[in-house]
């Protein structure tokens, strides 16, 4: 069957909630909008407003209903317009839905879902268009993922709402309007990456909307007799270390690529980790390609400019 990214999305919501009444989503404009990015249209007139429940513009007031829900027995999905927004629930997320196992001794879990969209390229400007996903990896008590591919896109859901504890799932914009070809869909392993292209000369790491970019830079430096393998790291913490130091035992160069900044980035926490753990694996010093370290331009052109691109990868 042929399946788009954005309608992998829904159809995992929406089978979720008809296999487990006590999933419910919650957001802004998810309901007779049917979401920003029209992942969530029709689920009002299937589900009703007490389980597709619109919110005011208020991310610390219903990221915190979503915990609320999940202590109280729910499966909620909680979806933040973009991840710039959810800076405004910091607070709920970093402080509370992370903390309480610790915090109650175990007592407590937080088994919500929160889904935000992230990442540039369609000319949204500073506010709405930035990587922010290595500052949620860099806190314990919670699961981040970033699907890639179609599969993961609807797999990473039902995975997630059977996790006890909160699970942040982050959706690149420019991945929404991409399809594929599937048998069918499955559940995803949110504890792997996935090595999306075997190769024995380099080792290219990303992850999210950098993927197709990664394959892209690899196809072109094969034709120059380079062969890359391509990891698609899937999930951001936990990392899955072994599947990276395997690929680099294999191929001995790596480059990653990371649409954050390079300041702070997720690409400098995996670089840090190759070389404390196979450094002396290592031909050559590991390279990084990350955003430009300014805020994300209006201007195509700019915008462009500044993000990991595949003429860039190939120089690296």
């Amino acid at each position: 069957m042929k399946a788009t990214y954005r309608g992998a999305v829904h159809d995992a919501i929406a089978e979720s909630m008809r296999a487990d009444e006590r999933v419910v989503l919650l957001g802004e404009d998810v309901g007779r909008y049917g979401g920003t990015y029209a992942v969530s249209k029709g689920l009002l007139e299937e589900f009703g407003p007490d389980r597709i429940r619109d919110t005011p513009i208020s991310e610390l007031g219903f990221v915190g209903i979503g915990i609320g829900a999940a202590l109280n027995g729910m499966r909620p999905i909680v979806e933040i317009m973009t991840v710039n927004f959810s800076l405004l629930a910091l607070d709920q997320i970093v402080n509370t839905a992370s903390a309480l196992r610790h915090m109650s001794n175990g007592q407590f879990s937080v088994p919500m879902v929160v889904r935000m969209a992230t990442g540039a390229g369609r000319q949204l400007a500073a506010q709405h268009s930035h990587s922010l996903e290595n500052w949620y990896a860099h806190i314990p008590g919670i699961k981040v993922v970033a699907p890639a591919t179609v599969a993961d896109a609807y797999g990473m859901l039902p995975t997630a709402l059977a996790d006890p504890d909160p699970v942040i799932i982050f959706e690149h914009v420019q991945l929404y309007n991409t399809s594929a070809d599937l048998d069918g869909y499955g559940a995803t392993d949110i504890s792997r990456a996935a090595v999306r292209r075997a190769g024995s000369d380099l080792t290219l790491i990303t992850y999210g909307g950098c993927v197709p970019k990664a394959l892209d830079a690899a196809n072109e430096l094969s034709l120059g007799g380079i062969d890359c393998e391509v990891i698609d790291l899937r999930v951001l913490r936990p990392l899955d270390d072994q599947t990276i130091f395997d690929s680099v035992r294999r191929t001995h160069r790596v480059v990653i690529v990371d649409e954050a900044w390079r300041t702070g980035s997720l690409a400098g926490e995996i670089s840090a980790r190759i070389t404390e753990n196979v450094f002396y694996e290592l031909d050559a010093p590991i390279a990084r390609v990350c955003s430009e370290e300014v805020p994300i331009p209006y201007a195509k052109h700019l915008e462009e400019a500044a993000l990991p691109q595949v003429d860039k990868i190939v120089a690296a």
